[in-house]
């Protein structure tokens, strides 16, 4: 896949899964807002049925103490035939029906009586007459009431016009007509100039910052009106334990954005991959057909009639054809260990090893390229104990490998200096590979041991391979049971450092 196709895939899928958690968050902040809307709303309404329900209570309490008055005057008055008295209402102001005439009411009146009765007879008239009265009575009754209220009930402090315990009574029972008796409330009582007057028994400060008001007795002047207050210390507990349906729309987006990350991942490491491959597969095709062509072209020679045979000659051809066959069948091996390393441990066959011994031996081969090379190895094997368990033949790939690096990475402008050191620390045996290259840039020098990875040269290609060399050496040390670590400076060279276990038996 190219690479703009993949960045175009991954644009769109980040854009898409913006727009649905975006839309999922709005989602979620709307349905909290309603929801605190519909409690603000419930509480309220609540509210403004109490104070409601106190001034009916009010209004009642003067009712009755009128009614009881006029079973005081019933009770003086032996013939119920007998008109009583109207009261006289208070003189704060006139009002237009201090004085009801019984004439104006005679409709009202008509309904009481039958109509087998004479309307025009004495019986009649006088029945009339006597609950005409009576109804003006009782009307005269109301208007007091209703006046004592107004300059009467008004004039008392707040304290006295309000019954607490049947207060706390309807709070409770219009917050559970409501829908929201399970919150834990608490109130109290001021009056218009904040002074509290009264507050409940288990009264809790926590949350009064999201308190609710309504006005007592409204219509009153202002000096006489009254606050309640009520605020819940779990209210926003019921705002959010009613969103659990959300839950399962959270649970999928979050799968959504798992799965999203997770396939940016992969579908980057894959590209990764990709452009590793196909390195490799150019490097492979370039190292296989170098020593394939050397080898093709000694058979050639060897078969021309026309070349000379000398015993120089045949000596130089084959071996030519004996060293390219080595190369060729050391790179084939390399494939094939890393093919048989990726999912499981190599299959050695450790002995005990002088690594002294078999490290002199590593460089007295090597020696002749590096000398080719124009360079030099010095050597310092120190280690007073290099016994240790290893593979002898993976174990001089690995020597080899980081040897053979020091001599691809050199520079041009100096001569070629590689030191190999062995010593002993902590029952570990220690070496030392340390050239004077090129070095790795702090960048690249964490990836080096990764498969088909390989530092980056700028446009020059004259250093061949497959990115498969530190990948192996790294392998192998660990199936050792060993650690290797690398310390490098662009410009100035690079240093592998191997730590392995000593061999049990010394």
């Amino acid at each position: 896949m190219k690479k703009s196709t993949i960045s175009i895939l991954a644009i769109v899928m980040g854009i898409s899964f913006l727009s649905l958690l975006g839309l999922q968050l709005r989602y979620i902040h709307e349905i909290m807002d309603l929801r605190h809307q519909h409690l603000q709303e419930s509480v309220s309404r609540s509210l403004y049925e109490v104070a409601h329900q106190l001034e009916l209570d009010e209004a009642t309490r003067y009712i009755e103490q009128g009614s009881a008055s006029i079973k005081d005057m019933d009770s003086n008055t032996s013939d119920p035939s007998i008109a009583k008295p109207i009261p006289q209402l208070p003189q704060q102001g006139s009002h237009p029906s201090s004085t009801i005439e019984a004439t104006t009411h005679t409709s009202l009146s008509d309904k009481y009586f039958t109509r087998n009765i004479d309307p025009n007879s004495e019986k009649m008239r006088s029945l009339k007459e006597i609950i005409d009265k009576r109804f003006a009575y009782e009307k005269a009754l109301v208007d007091e009431v209703i006046y004592s209220i107004i300059f009467t009930a008004s004039d008392k402090p707040l304290e006295e016009r309000i019954d607490y315990t049947r207060l706390d009574q309807l709070l409770k029972n219009q917050l559970v007509s409501n829908g929201i008796g399970e919150l834990d409330y608490h109130f109290c009582v001021l009056t218009n100039n904040g002074r509290v007057i009264y507050k409940c028994a288990d009264y809790n400060p926590e949350g009064e910052d999201q308190s609710f008001s309504e006005t007592l007795f409204k219509n009153d002047p202002v000096q006489r009106m009254g606050t309640l207050k009520v605020h819940f210390s779990n209210l926003s507990q019921k705002v959010n334990s009613d969103l659990w349906f959300i839950l399962p729309s959270l649970g999928f987006t979050l799968v959504v954005l798992i799965t999203f990350i997770v396939t940016l991942v992969l579908i980057f490491r894959n590209k990764r991959v990709s452009e590793m491959r196909n390195d490799f597969i150019n490097n492979m095709t370039h190292e296989f057909k170098t020593p394939i062509s050397s080898i093709s072209l000694a058979a050639q020679m060897l078969n021309d009639a026309s070349v000379k045979k000398t015993p120089q000659m045949m000596t130089r051809l084959t071996t030519t054809i004996m060293d390219e066959t080595k190369r060729l069948r050391f790179q084939v091996e390399k494939v094939l260990q890393l093919s048989l390393h990726e999912n499981q441990k190599a299959n050695l066959h450790p002995q005990d090893t002088d690594a002294n011994e078999l490290i002199s031996g590593v460089v007295h081969t090597f020696a002749l390229k590096v000398e080719k090379n124009g360079g030099k190895i010095i050597t310092h094997l120190e280690a007073y104990n290099p016994f240790v368990y290893v593979d002898e033949m993976h174990f001089t790939n690995v020597i080899f490998n980081l040897m053979d690096n020091a001599v691809k990475y050199k520079r041009d402008d100096i001569q070629l200096e590689l030191n190999v050191r062995t010593w002993n620390e902590d029952k570990r045996l220690c070496i030392s590979i340390e050239d004077n290259g090129i070095g790795i840039d702090k960048s690249d020098l964490k990836r080096i041991f990764e498969k088909f990875y390989r530092v980056h040269t700028g446009n020059l290609h004259n250093v061949k391979g497959f990115g498969l060399g530190l990948a192996y050496v790294n392998k192998i040390i660990r199936d050792h049971k060993g650690t290797i670590v690398a310390e490098s400076e662009l410009g100035i060279g690079t240093k592998f450092i191997i730590k392995l276990p000593l061999s049990e038996d010394e």
